[in-house]
């Protein structure tokens, strides 16, 4: 009774898995920031790699981060990790509020047409300097 109480888990529990990662994907093709990015750099005839890139990213950042898995470079490599980890919520934020049409909307209605530039630049710098303050705090 115990073993087929611990495989229906199993099942279960890998069935609520497949079907979050699935909407995760859905999420990220729904917003386009995979065929934005091969449209921007002209490199769509790779965009099946990308999507690859995409999943292959997930999986093994899910089993690194389930099985503890140290990341071989220690923490000379953990940079290089952040950047790409930040450029990616960046974009998919971006993403996010193209699609909502947010930042058109707040524009018009606060008149900020010239300062949307700087606006933009100090949201990057604000979240780099959150992540530098975050790392610096953590060694």
């Amino acid at each position: 009774m115990e073993t087929a109480r611990l495989v229906l888990t199993g099942i279960v529990g890998l069935a609520a898995g497949g079907s979050v990662a699935a909407g995760l994907s859905a999420f990220i093709s729904g917003l386009g920031v995979v065929s934005d990015f091969a449209d921007r750099t002209h490199t769509g005839n790779r965009i099946h790699f990308y999507e690859d890139c995409l999943m292959l990213g997930g999986i093994l950042g899910n089993l690194i981060w389930i099985y503890r898995t140290p990341v071989p470079g220690g923490t000379w490599l953990l940079p290089v990790f952040g950047l790409f980890g930040g450029i990616f919520v960046g974009a998919w934020s971006m993403a996010l509020a193209e699609i909502l049409d947010i930042f058109p909307v707040f524009t018009r209605r606060l008149k900020l047409g010239q300062l949307l530039s700087w606006m933009i630049l100090g949201i990057a710098f604000g979240k780099c300097a959150g992540a530098l303050l975050f790392f610096i705090k953590r060694w």
